[in-house]
């Protein structure tokens, strides 16, 4: 048995959720997002929570039994709360801003990168080397800090490059004169 799976999702206030055969709606402040679940799982509202449960066991549902608990708990808190993720970039003359809704990142190259938001997707930049990323889908706001960092991902020597917030980079020793050679 799924230990993730069995445990109930609870509704917040101001969340609505409709359920139609598979197909999963959560409406809230923030948007609203639809999941589709597979045929092995169900899904069931009681009491202000959402039960998920399989169908007939087999080592296909089990898995998706926790994975889609999983989803449809981070569907919920997206509408009720959203999600943001925090990068920040070291480096000398390394600095972001905004146009528009554009993210303009200069990091060393001999032009600017331009990174357009995807659909449901937040830029801020509260300062030039701090970058908040915000949306209510949780999978995709990871996707696009990644798709940023990987622009100019920190590099082990001298920590210079776009890395999340509080993320720690394992540095390198650079090489060491050689003496008496």
């Amino acid at each position: 048995m799924s230990r993730i799976g069995r445990k109930p999702i609870v509704i917040p206030d101001g969340v609505e959720i409709k359920i139609e055969g598979q197909t999963i709606t959560a409406v809230g402040p923030k948007g609203s997002t639809e999941r589709v679940l597979p045929d092995e799982v169900k899904a069931e509202k009681k009491d202000g929570q959402i039960l998920v449960s399989i169908h007939k066991k087999s080592s296909r549902s089990n898995a998706f039994w926790g994975l889609f608990r999983s989803l449809l708990a981070n569907d919920i808190e997206g509408v009720a709360n959203g999600f943001q993720k925090e990068l920040e970039l070291v480096g000398v003359g390394y600095r972001a801003r905004m146009e528009d809704k554009d993210l303009i990142l200069e990091v060393g190259f001999s032009h600017e990168v331009r990174v357009k938001p995807d659909s449901g997707i937040e830029f801020q930049v509260p300062s030039n080397t701090r970058i908040i990323i915000s949306g209510i889908h949780k999978d995709q706001i990871g996707q696009v800090a990644h798709a940023i960092r990987k622009i100019r991902p920190p590099e082990p020597y001298k920590g210079k490059g776009i890395r999340y917030l509080g993320e720690q980079v394992r540095r390198k020793e650079g090489k060491k004169a050689t003496a008496g050679k």
